[in-house]
């Protein structure tokens, strides 16, 4: 088993040998990692870079040794001139261009070739030749609603989950910061925004409960009950057990219910993974001490892990892909934004350590 780390200054490749995890590969030294896949269908390696002034590149390797070679990256269509795209809590034009990728996942095997991709400002891409090309789905896009989307902790709507059905070709769930949940059933053509009984507590009373300003931080898929969703939200955790269109909220899980990452075994739906932190301005682990909870009754309780996590006082925060949990549903991932790498053996019950010398972890992802 291989864990992919991306970084701020470059990607590294952990494999497991024995009871130890050992940096088997570096690549990108220097260059911020921000989302990583490898396609399980191909295993072919694709990174995102962020080179800041000189945009957004696309890498990919045959392989998890192989060398990498840039690949396309998407690129948004030019605004028409009479169509008026404004964010409406600034009041600025949304740009038509791609800022940042916040999500990038492979269809199923009945998809080949297909992947898709979430980026800043909200739109969402598809590529049916394995990432050489990509087209903007217009189908979200021109969407009147997306013109309610707005920023969260970024200056613009992200999308930063896409959940494939695992069962269903063409049917997906993504999750967008600000803008709620949204579903297809054929492929992107079409959608539906499904987050009923989310609750924005950052909104005057009379919008709170629009779906379509929610700001679920990440959404998750349980494999074996792909119905069943979980949402590490702004203001909450929720939970989904027909497929997004209803939602419930979790009021209670540990030292709070705000975090920004989130995960569920991929053979029980009922057991799920967060990182708690306090909310808001601090962001920061509620009273310095970092935990991971843990609910394996679909959400009526939960347990604080905290065995081989720092004993004493920590500041780490955890982005929303810095928890992943292994296809056998046996071992968590855990990177922070202070460079903190933690393995969780048995679901959690006991982390190790793997370094506190990494940059600053945007994704953690395993890998067969």
């Amino acid at each position: 088993m291989r864990l992919l780390v991306g970084t701020r200054k470059g990607l590294f490749i952990y494999c497991q040998r024995g009871a130890q995890w050992e940096v088997e590969r570096t690549e990108f030294l220097g260059i911020p990692v921000t989302m990583v896949l490898q396609d399980p269908r191909t295993s072919a390696l694709h990174v995102v870079l962020d080179h800041g002034h000189f945009g957004i590149k696309f890498h990919r390797a045959a392989g998890i040794a192989a060398p990498f070679a840039e690949t396309p990256a998407p690129a948004y269509p030019p605004k028409p001139d009479d169509v008026v795209d404004v964010d409406p809590g600034r009041g600025t034009p949304i740009p038509w261009a791609l800022l940042g990728v916040w999500s990038l996942e492979a269809a199923g095997v009945d998809e080949p070739g297909r992947l898709w991709c979430g980026t800043m400002p909200g739109g969402l891409f598809r590529s049916d030749d394995g990432g050489d090309s990509w087209e903007l789905q217009r189908g979200l896009w021109d969407l009147p609603a997306r013109r309610e989307w707005f920023g969260g902790g970024k200056d613009w709507p992200g999308i930063h989950s896409i959940c494939v059905h695992p069962e269903r070709p063409g049917h997906l769930t993504v999750g967008i910061s600000c803008g709620g949940v949204w579903v297809s059933t054929d492929a992107g053509a079409t959608w539906s925004v499904q987050a009923k009984g989310m609750r924005a507590a950052y909104m005057p009373p009379d919008q709170a409960l629009n779906p379509n300003i929610q700001d679920p931080h990440r959404v998750v898929q349980c494999r074996a009950a792909p119905d069943v969703l979980w949402a590490q939200h702004h203001n909450g955790i929720f939970v989904s057990r027909d497929g997004g269109r209803q939602w419930s909220e979790i009021p209670v899980a540990g030292p709070s219910v705000f975090g920004f990452a989130a995960a569920v075994h991929p053979r029980n739906p009922d057991v799920a993974w967060f990182v708690p932190a306090a909310k808001d301005d601090l962001r920061i682990p509620v009273d310095g001490r970092f935990v991971v909870t843990q609910t394996t009754d679909g959400g009526r309780s939960f347990r604080v892990l905290a065995e081989g996590l720092p004993s004493g006082k920590a500041f780490d925060l955890v982005w929303r892909h810095g928890l992943d949990v292994s296809s056998d549903g046996d071992t968590l991932a855990v990177g922070s934004t202070s460079g903190s790498l933690w393995i969780g053996e048995r679901g959690g019950a006991r982390f190790r350590a793997q370094s506190h010398h990494l940059p600053p972890i945007a994704v953690v992802r395993f890998v067969s």
